[in-house]
């Protein structure tokens, strides 16, 4: 059971952080903001931490199963 629950929190994980790094990416490449009001170059670290975060969160739940 205990796998099982390893395995759909590495997904929402992965999932969340891909698709976090995926929308950061597109919007600094497009010129866009990635949050308003924010500086954008603080905003897109942020973003981008946030999403590296994830994406190593994700991969340490795939590696208790």
């Amino acid at each position: 059971m205990e796998s099982e629950s390893a395995i759909f929190a590495g997904v929402v994980f992965a999932l969340f952080g891909g698709g976090l790094l995926l929308w950061t990416t597109v919007r600094l490449r497009q010129g866009l903001p990635v949050a308003h009001g924010v500086r954008p170059v603080m905003s897109a670290t942020l973003a981008g931490v946030a999403a590296v975060a994830a994406l190593l969160l994700g991969a340490w739940c795939f590696a208790q199963i």
